[in-house]
């Protein structure tokens, strides 16, 4: 995720700190479904915790990677893993009066079945992906519904106070 929010930079930014967290070494993902979302949720509750970031940026691969494999039931444990640990981070930002907004740029494990014949579907869907505000001083705020990925980053700049480079094309979603 740090590569295309940095505008597909490798290096950071001056400021920036990364925090990595590798993934498993298994041959397919199904055998390891929760993957490595425990240890990502416990290095970005830290983070968060410390109050040092004025942005955490976290990525939870699961539901992708373990889509791919298209074993049902593997996906379940997967978004379940992630579902976990979602909730402790939101959980976390709140309590040091911190804000969230939460998407994904494609779907995957909602569709593990081609519909045309039954068989395990294993590609990126081209599905509408919710995208979550969680900010208690924008609780009355209106987002738009004809968003597309380009207005994530608007949407954070609006956020943080921060104004929008002319190069950005997208614009905020909240309305």
């Amino acid at each position: 995720v740090t590569y295309f929010i940095n505008g597909r930079r490798e290096t950071p930014f001056p400021g920036e700190e990364r925090g990595l967290v590798p993934s498993p070494k298994v041959p397919t993902y199904d055998l390891q479904p929760e993957m490595s979302a425990a240890g990502i949720t416990d290095t970005a509750v830290e983070r968060i915790r410390s109050r040092d970031y004025d942005l955490v940026i976290m990525n939870y691969a699961n539901a992708d990677m373990v889509g791919h494999t298209g074993v049902i039931e593997a996906a379940i444990k997967g978004v379940e893993a992630v579902d976990a640990g979602v909730g402790r981070v939101v959980l976390a930002t709140l309590s040091v009066g911190g804000g969230l907004l939460i998407t994904a740029d494609h779907g995957n494990a909602e569709q593990l079945i081609d519909y045309s014949n039954g068989k395990p579907f294993t590609a990126h869907t081209t599905n509408p992906v919710p995208l979550y505000l969680i900010v208690p001083q924008l609780a009355s705020a209106k987002l738009r519904s004809d968003g597309i990925l380009a207005d994530v980053s608007p949407t954070i700049l609006q956020i943080l106070g921060i104004p929008q480079p002319k190069d950005m094309s997208g614009r905020s979603l909240i309305v």
